[in-house]
């Protein structure tokens, strides 16, 4: 627990854990979220072979996990630890750019 308070800059035990529920949370939202989208868009297993269907849905819940993460942790109290998380991240991908100040 110690070494994750330090790399998250983290002081409470309660922190920790709220912020490993969002994580759980939200992971399954996403999937949730992700049903009715693939549907809009005509991406259902009664349409696609499987092998292409698991692959688009997959591919669409991660740009979804990416926008619900935020919207969670802040339910949560813990909106600047995953604002930050995901600035840190996107800019991992390349995207860094999306968060640069003029």
């Amino acid at each position: 627990m110690e070494k994750l308070k330090q790399k998250w800059g983290i002081k409470s035990n309660w922190a920790i854990l709220a912020i490993l529920i969002v994580f759980a949370i939200n992971g399954s939202f996403s999937a949730w979220v992700a049903k009715p989208v693939c549907t809009f868009f005509g991406i259902t297993i009664d349409t696609l072979n499987p092998w292409i269907y698991w692959p688009l849905r997959i591919l669409l819940i991660f740009p979804i996990y990416q926008l619900t993460l935020p919207i969670v942790g802040w339910l949560f109290g813990q909106f600047n630890f995953f604002w930050e998380f995901e600035k840190k991240f996107l800019s991992r991908l390349g995207l860094g750019f999306l968060f640069k100040k003029s």
